[in-house]
């Protein structure tokens, strides 16, 4: 289990007793309700005919999926040339870049008002597909960097939880939108406001957990790897969508869906494979992409949000404005009919 040009161990030791706190435990417990309330709520907004379409003409998923094991592993491999990082370095972000989907895409597919049925199977195809890709491309992508065999340190059981977890609650969500569609606004509501409040003890759990031990990670080269490559994620996908005549709906959806990678993925393969002493603060490396890829997106659904607020009034004011040509337009014709018509016996 050697890596390569790695400069030295790391002086570094995780925070006393991390990953089994009584912390830790209730951050688990929480982030699984997330997901559960999430994928709930977000099923709601599903129908089975679009996600039947979807299926029977995979255009939208044959691109995801392009860009989400084609895209990213490139770029991350490629980013980690560029910037001449140490080979342990390069495997952290290599394995970051090769675990793709995760159920934030599917919010943030939402905020950005995208197709959510393709947005979840979407997620659920590329996290199904991981359990043969994911060797694959650790396989090619790590050959010079890594001697050992990653592809036992995938977590294949995990990978087919986070399945179930995903495709359970969404159709629970589909049911009770076909057969009960009167909750379906309280579910929304109730489930938006229970996540937000949810969302802060994660916070505040995580800034416990984690400590200060995220600043060794902060270094500037792992700074612009780790903002650079949501960035190319979000925009290739969007790109991608683009050349192949996507919807505006479907192009957003891709563009999210291909950025967000699934960092609870990576932190697991980066935990069983390395020790504290090989792999030092780059365990925490996964982090500090969430913390990238979610400013990121929060900093492009501001701006489609503030561009669709200036576009949808100069919209309003051009319909408005031949409604009422249209309407001065009527009367007018009308008169001219009626005038040849009055017209017409006198003449005779």
């Amino acid at each position: 289990m050697e890596v390569h040009n790695a400069s030295a161990h790391f002086n570094f030791s995780l925070p006393p007793g991390f990953g089994k706190r009584s912390t830790d435990l209730a951050l688990s417990i929480i982030l699984v309700f997330m997901l559960l309330l999430i994928m709930l709520s977000l099923g709601c907004t599903m129908e089975f005919s679009k996600i039947k379409a979807h299926l029977w003409k995979p255009k939208g998923l044959a691109v995801a999926l392009v860009a989400q094991y084609g895209i990213m592993p490139l770029s991350a491999f490629a980013l980690g040339k560029v910037f001449k990082l140490y080979n342990i370095e390069a495997l952290a972000i290599l394995i970051c870049g090769c675990s793709p989907g995760g159920n934030l895409s599917n919010v943030f597919s939402l905020a950005m008002k995208g197709d959510m049925n393709l947005s979840i199977v979407m997620t659920t195809c590329s996290t199904f597909i991981a359990l043969g890709m994911m060797p694959l491309l650790l396989y090619i992508y790590s050959r010079g960097i890594y001697d050992g065999d990653l592809k036992d340190k995938i977590p294949y059981g995990g990978i087919l939880i986070s399945l179930v977890m995903i495709l359970i609650p969404c159709t629970i969500g589909i049911i009770l939108k076909t057969k009960r569609p009167q909750y379906v606004p309280y579910i929304m509501k109730g489930g938006m406001i229970i996540t937000l409040l949810l969302s802060v003890a994660v916070t505040v759990l995580s800034v416990i957990n984690v400590g200060n031990s995220i600043m060794y990670v902060m270094t500037p080269r792992l700074l612009y790897t780790s903002s650079l490559m949501p960035f190319i994620g979000f925009l290739m996908g969007y790109l991608l969508s683009v050349l192949f005549c996507l919807d505006a709906r479907s192009r957003r959806t891709i563009s999210m869906e291909t950025g967000f990678q699934n960092i609870q993925l990576c932190s697991t393969i980066l935990n069983v494979t390395f020790t504290p002493e090989v792999i030092g603060p780059l365990f925490f490396f996964p982090l500090l992409y969430m913390i990238f890829q979610l400013a990121e997106a929060f900093l492009i659904i501001v701006i489609f949000r503030c561009y669709k607020k200036i576009k949808t009034p100069k919209e309003k004011t051009r319909i408005i404005y031949t409604v009422a040509k249209t309407e001065e337009a009527i009367p007018e014709a009308l008169g001219n009919g009626i005038h040849k018509g009055e017209s017409s016996p006198s003449t005779a």
